[in-house]
């Protein structure tokens, strides 16, 4: 199966060059890094936006790439968009994972060699928690921080810190504190946890807890 769709990619590859080529007389805009048949990096158009995954027309070959809900946000219907690419091949199946940034994608590739967590579970826990905090807590083995703020388990947040935490360097865990007491004020207000996770990721990171508190309040106010 690995074969036939290493072969697939090569043909597609070869036909998107030739067809761009024809009609603009250069190389294709999209930027397609190809190692043993995988792909790097796409730069195209959104045709399609989902609550999941989008379309990114390159060339005129529509590739479904799957995106955490922050990147979604970010990226605009028929705008030109450029996205660091995972691709992840299955038996039957050959899906994309887009990133933003090197970093996220970095963090992304991390998480799905922890056993027992997926390219999905990896995206949606991206998609709640921002690289840099996520990365601290791993760093200060903050159990904790990873089950309330992300909503994972237990067994899995023990799962990521021992797996990972030697690959990244060591932060103080004040910081993640502060945000914890931040959740469990706004949950206490009424707010649920995702919603108040929502509004946190809109505040910056180094304001006080009073500040982000009342920065939240807005935020929360204004749906």
């Amino acid at each position: 199966m690995l074969f036939w769709l290493t072969l697939l990619l090569a043909y597609v590859r070869v036909n998107l060059t030739e067809s761009w080529q024809k009609r603009n007389g250069s190389q294709p805009f999209a930027i397609i890094c190809y190692d043993l048949g995988m792909i790097g990096s796409l730069k195209g158009q959104v045709t399609l936006k989902t609550d999941k995954y989008l379309i990114l027309d390159v060339a005129g070959v529509g590739y479904k790439v799957n995106v955490s809900p922050e990147a979604m946000s970010k990226v605009k219907m028929s705008s030109e968009a450029y996205f660091f690419i995972h691709t992840h091949v299955r038996e039957d199946s050959l899906e994309l994972y887009g990133f933003l940034d090197r970093e996220e994608l970095g963090l992304f590739e991390m998480l799905i060699n922890v056993s027992g967590i997926g390219p999905k579970s990896a995206v949606a826990l991206l998609g709640v928690v921002n690289v840099e905090t996520l990365k601290k807590a791993v760093g200060s083995g903050d159990i904790a921080y990873l089950t309330k703020v992300s909503g994972i388990g237990k067994k899995t947040a023990e799962k990521i810190i021992i797996e990972l935490r030697d690959k990244m360097e060591i932060f103080e865990g004040g910081a993640l504190q502060e945000e914890i007491d931040t959740l469990e004020a706004l949950k206490s207000l009424g707010y649920s946890q995702n919603e108040a996770r929502d509004a946190l990721k809109k505040i910056p990171q180094d304001l006080p807890t009073n500040t982000k508190i009342k920065e939240a309040l807005k935020i929360l106010g204004g749906k």
